[in-house]
């Protein structure tokens, strides 16, 4: 257990000396490029085969893999390389620290502890015969577009998968998705003394925030769902106007919507033409567009599946307490996992600081989650494929 704490300890050190800023963050980062170097070498001297995907140059994504003998079931293990801005971090983010049982970091938490942990756990189980593949998908931009992750699932796939955010050692098994849209209301310019030329996007615009703080307060008193509570809805940005003395031709609200199991940017926006349409019906003066932009679909896995229960079990064993089953307010890659048909469930780190001044990682919870990532892969590629 020493040689095992020790090695992944010495991985995640590596990782966080690397740095990996999102250039899709932070102008002139510098990607992933180093960091999937050292990934890729380090998994090649552990046996791994290793695939270099790359449709954006400077933002690769490592796919390594150790075959079996094809008789068993494939897992994949997911974990990101990028990580947000050294520039947010008090001190040097890239110089990893020990205190109090912690290891300090840019990346530590949020996510380099999961990708040195599924190294680390994925190369001890392919040092032994093993009847099913493991596949790691060390991806790139999961913390701006997620480009990574798509761009692995349009070659590759697997039986099951563990996304390996950092969770607090709970195994979660739902969260929410997002939809993002864009209003406008459409006035009409005019001089600030003609009243009777000018339409005011901006006060017509009044009654639809009005009306969407009403249905947000509707949402909250929707059928929760199980471990995921309620959805909401809020106004982000709002912009219009040319100068004070003008009246104003439209005015722009981009909204996001947080959604649940079964809801999806159409039936979002099915909901959202109703209120505007509610409006228009009191006011012939009120016109409007709406324009769909991103949408992340929200995640679930099956409480039966196989993955699930080999998680529970691996975590009961190496804990010795049964680990929490919960769901996830924020949106991760799990959902583009499970919409590609992979069962899949995220399972991390304890620790604190993402995307904050300070960040880490407890040393106990990485050292776990490796024994417990190794019990799982273990597992999963024993069980026969089915070739029917």
């Amino acid at each position: 257990m020493l040689e095992d704490h020790d090695s992944v300890i010495t991985v995640l050190e590596d990782l966080i000396r690397i740095d990996s800023s999102n250039p899709g963050l932070v102008s002139g980062a510098p990607g992933e490029s180093r960091i999937a170097d050292y990934a890729t070498a380090w998994l090649t001297s552990h046996g791994f085969e290793c695939h270099r995907l790359e449709e954006t140059s400077g933002r690769p994504s490592i796919v390594a893999i150790s075959r079996g003998t094809g008789t068993g079931r494939s897992i994949m293990l997911n974990g990101h390389l990028d990580t947000v801005s050294l520039g947010s971090y008090d001190g040097d983010g890239l110089v990893p620290r020990h205190r109090d049982g912690n290891i300090y970091g840019r990346g530590a938490y949020d996510m380099k502890s999961g990708v040195a942990a599924i190294m680390v756990a994925a190369s001890k189980v392919a040092a032994r015969p093993h009847a099913g593949d493991i596949i790691l998908a060390l991806v790139a931009d999961e913390e701006f577009a997620s480009a990574g992750t798509e761009e692995v699932l349009r070659h590759y796939s697997a039986d099951c998968a563990v996304v390996v955010e950092p969770s607090g050692l709970d195994i979660v098994t739902a969260h929410r998705g997002f939809a993002w849209f864009d209003i406008t209301i459409h006035g009409r310019a005019a001089h600030g003394s003609r009243r009777d030329l000018g339409i005011d996007a901006i006060v017509k615009a009044g009654a639809f925030l009005t009306a969407l703080g009403q249905h947000d307060r509707e949402l909250a008193k929707r059928t929760p769902h199980r471990m995921l509570g309620t959805a909401n809805i809020h106004a982000s940005v709002i912009s219009g106007g040319e100068e004070q003395s003008s009246y104003p031709a439209s005015c722009r609200i981009a909204l996001e919507r947080r959604t649940l199991p079964g809801e999806t940017a159409a039936t979002v926006e099915t909901e959202l033409r109703a209120i505007l349409d509610s409006i228009a019906a009191d006011d012939p003066e009120f016109i409007y567009s709406v324009h769909a932009g991103l949408e992340r679909n929200p995640f679930s896995v099956d409480p039966h599946e196989a993955i699930v229960a080999s998680l529970i079990a691996a975590a009961e064993h190496h804990s010795g307490t049964t680990p929490t089953v919960r769901g996830e307010a924020f949106w991760t890659d799990c959902a583009l996992l499970a919409d590609a048909g992979i069962p899949t469930v995220l399972f991390g780190v304890d620790g604190g600081g993402a995307h904050a001044a300070e960040e880490w990682v407890t040393i106990d919870s990485l050292v776990l989650l490796t024994s417990i990532l190794e019990e799982v892969v273990t597992h999963s590629i024993s069980k026969l494929r089915d070739l029917a």
